[in-house]
């Protein structure tokens, strides 16, 4: 058998870090993500309480990658038991929105100004036009305009 090569994030986990995992799996409500992380690292916990099993052992019992053990391990380290529970923040989303907060607060300023001659109030699509128009943004749609609209009202 090959040896085991010193782990460089070795988990330690309290006895709360422990009755917490525990009490996530025996609820077996969370998304099955979190009940393998969870898992992962109640096995390769090394403190008295845990089973201290290999990173192979692992792998083999959950049918699972090496990167995910790894990166659960790492990431336990590295950000603390609260972050591994939770899902990693995006460092920047997907989309930039389009109503930024100045944009925004024109936006919501012509909603709630008088409608234009001949409408009973501001419609989505009345909003749309005219945000562009006013170039408050270059483009919009009036379902983001509704979203945005919502958020606040």
């Amino acid at each position: 058998m090959a040896e085991q090569a010193v782990k460089k994030y070795v988990v330690r986990l309290s006895a709360a870090e422990r009755e917490t995992l525990e009490a996530l799996i025996k609820k077996g409500s969370h998304s099955a993500s979190l009940l393998l992380k969870a898992r992962i690292l109640l096995k390769a916990d090394v403190s008295e309480a845990g089973d201290a099993w290999h990173d192979e052992q692992i792998i083999a019992a959950f049918d699972t990658s090496a990167a995910t053990v790894h990166r659960t391990r790492q990431r336990l380290v590295e950000a603390g038991f609260e972050a591994v529970l939770r899902r990693k923040p995006r460092e920047r989303p997907s989309i930039t929105p389009i109503f930024d907060g100045e944009a925004e607060v024109r936006l919501i300023t012509l909603a709630c100004s008088e409608p234009p001659a001949g409408h009973a109030r501001w419609s989505l699509r009345l909003l749309e036009s005219k945000v562009v128009e006013l170039g408050i943004v270059a483009r919009a749609s009036d379902s983001t305009i509704g979203r945005t609209l919502k958020k606040t009202f």
